[in-house]
Formats: structure tokens, sequence, C-alpha cells
């Protein structure tokens, strides 16, 4: 960025002029996502694979409330987290407030996180789904329910990487097709 003679960067607005403005998506393909990602967390894996497996639920909770804020929230989270407790047979309320946590950094951060590439968000990404992660091992380890070893918390590594990823395919879907000859 050039400094003026002031020393001060300059904000140019160009930097802002290829960046679209973000379109109200449809109810339905936030739900139908997030069903999907349930479906995706039920594959089974096994041994290691388990382990490194990112919460594909969690991610999509954070893509919608980064980039759709006004489509999700924390009650959508709540509830995903508690349909998860349900699956993984875990203690009730365990995914619902670490989904909750972790929707709620997403909607505080999701101004700033829009202006970067999915590339660029990987670091904040990762943080958000380790500290999700972490809440999860602490609840389960206060609870006596289970002891996770310290490689648990590599998921969120996976999920950090696969963001990229889960970024460009949400995006596809979230652009909606207009007609060029619409006015």
């Amino acid at each position: 960025m050039p400094l003026s003679p002031t020393n001060k960067p300059r904000v140019t607005c160009h930097d802002y002029l290829g960046q679209e403005l973000p379109l109200p998506v449809k109810s339905s393909l936030v739900y139908l996502s997030l069903v999907a990602a349930i479906l995706l967390n039920l594959l089974p894996f096994e041994n290691m694979a388990a382990m490194l497996r990112p919460d594909f639920v969690a991610l999509a909770l954070l893509y919608w409330s980064i980039h759709q804020p006004q489509q999700t929230g924390m009650s959508i989270a709540f509830f995903m987290g508690l349909i998860m407790d349900v699956v993984d047979a875990s203690i009730m309320g365990q995914h619902a407030l670490a989904y909750c946590l972790l929707t709620f950094f997403a909607l505080i951060l999701h101004r700033r996180l829009r202006m970067f590439s999915a590339f660029r968000q990987i670091p904040a990404v990762l943080w958000m789904l380790f500290l999700a992660q972490i809440v999860v091992f602490l609840t389960g380890t206060l609870a006596g329910s289970y002891f996770p070893e310290w490689y648990v918390l590599l998921s969120s590594v996976t999920g950090a990487l696969c963001w990229p990823l889960i970024s460009i395919i949400l995006d596809n879907f979230r652009k909606q097709r207009t007609d060029p000859d619409e006015i």
C-alpha cells in the first residue's frame, strides 16, 4: 500500500471494487448444507482417520455465520449442537456449547473475515475450530465421560485445511444465477 507524505497508509477504493455484494440465500440452502454436514459427520472412519476427520457441521456453521450472518445464529448453532450430541451419544449440550461459541466468534468477526480470501481465512478458522474442540474436550473430560488423547485436537487442523475447499463449494451454491438481460 503506498504511503502518503504524512507516512500514513493510504486506502484506495480499487481494493474493494472487485468484491461482490453478498446477496441473501434461501434458507433451504443453509438447512440443506447443514443436513449434508451431519451426514458427512456420520460417515464411518477407522482408527486415525476418525480422529483426523474434521467436524463438518462446525465448518458449515462457520461458513454460514461468516457469509450469511442474517441466515444463521445462536439458535441454529445450539440446535445443530444438540443433534450432534444425540448422534455422537455424548453429553447433552456438549456440542451445543461448542457450536454456540464458534458461531459467536464467527458473528463477531464476519465483516473482517469476508474481506479475505478463503486461504487467508485459514488462521482465524483454525483458531475458532480449535477453541470449539477445546470446549468439547474439556466438557467431556470434566464430566468424566471419556478421556481422549491429545491428537483429537488435530481435527481442528484438518478442518482448517479443508476450509478453502468447503468455502469454494458453498460459494458456488451460494452464487445466484441472474439473467444478464434482466433489469
